[in-house]
């Protein structure tokens, strides 16, 4: 296929076709394969990811209870029980629901159940983080504990610490917690956020996708300064943003046996990370390890109109484009 005829798919499975699989029956209400994937995934970054993922379908139906109904001592089904719930509190919260806080206790509940009975498991303690962003005046105790270092902020320290316990850097359980970040003052704190990725990139092991972090509060800051277009496009060429791009292209990317295994969204963020700082032939492989896949964001804060798909897409063919001319110009 010429790149002229290239279009980008998303899908929140990506590369894992055993999960595209599973949720096509969960759109059904059949909960077989969820149950057969789930018992076959001994990985805790796969897990964490694919518990997450089938959450966002099983959502909007009754087949995870369905399940836990049938099989009511499976570690798997209590795990997943506590992801819908979460699921269904956040969108509660994102949709101002009248039923949000009773939705919050519920999920809390069902976190604290699934965290007794799964003990080993770091999901329970991640969605307890995903929760915390609903507490935004910091009321429960456990959303105030003193940080572990200067620069930061009280938070839910002592639940992101259970999920490092079970699963050291755990990707979601992090980005968790920068959305706690944004969500404990109106507005959010940019600052507040840098701090949070730079402790915990300076941390990270090579090959950790934390180190992909700083990509994600650098589409954050541009995404609020819109309104300064003069900025708009020195935003991307400092020594600070080619750097950012530059330490997650080699410290994570390059040091994954199989990056394309990895987060679809940290992979678009890396990929535009680079082109935006005008690292094109860096980027190439990003975007070849990509494949047919992309994700809306952060390509869509770069249209007019951020909501339109289509523009975004524009905007990711153009890059991907771009990239991979420079790096055939640059081969032998």
């Amino acid at each position: 296929m010429s790149h002229d005829d290239f279009r980008p798919l998303y899908h929140p499975a990506g590369h894992d076709n055993e999960l595209r699989t599973a949720m096509q029956d969960l759109r059904t209400g059949r909960w077989v394969s969820m149950r057969n994937l789930l018992a076959a995934t001994t990985d805790l970054t796969l897990w964490t990811q694919r518990t997450q993922v089938l959450a966002a379908v099983a959502a909007g139906s009754d087949a995870v209870q369905a399940w836990r109904t049938e099989e009511p001592r499976s570690l798997a089904a209590i795990v997943m029980y506590c992801r819908v719930l979460v699921e269904r509190a956040l969108r509660a919260h994102r949709e101002r629901h009248r039923r949000t806080e009773e939705l919050w206790h519920e999920a809390w509940e069902a976190c604290r159940i699934a965290a007794h009975q799964a003990p080993d498991d770091p999901v329970p303690w991640v969605c307890l983080l995903a929760l915390a962003q609903l507490d935004e005046k910091q009321r429960m105790d456990e959303h105030r504990l003193p940080p572990p270092g200067p620069m930061l902020f009280p938070g839910p320290w002592g639940l992101l610490a259970e999920a490092d316990k079970r699963d050291p850097y755990n990707r979601e359980a992090y980005h968790r917690m920068l959305q706690f970040v944004y969500a404990r003052r109106p507005g959010g704190q940019v600052s507040e956020a840098v701090n949070f990725v730079q402790w915990a990139a300076s941390s990270a092991p090579p090959g950790s996708p934390l180190l992909a972090l700083p990509l994600h509060v650098r589409v954050e800051r541009y995404r609020r300064e819109r309104g300064n277009e003069k900025a708009l496009d020195l935003h991307w060429v400092t020594d600070d943003a080619a750097r950012d791009a530059g330490r997650a292209l080699r410290f994570w990317f390059d040091r994954v046996p199989d990056p394309a295994g990895g987060s679809l969204l940290d992979l678009n963020y890396l990929a535009h990370a680079l082109w935006g700082s005008l690292q094109f032939p860096e980027a190439a492989p990003v975007f070849e390890a990509l494949g047919p896949y992309f994700t809306t964001l952060p390509w869509a804060y770069r249209t007019v109109g951020p909501s339109d798909a289509g523009s975004a897409e524009d905007v990711f063919l153009r890059a991907r484009g771009r990239c991979l001319a420079a790096a055939q110009g640059a081969g032998p």
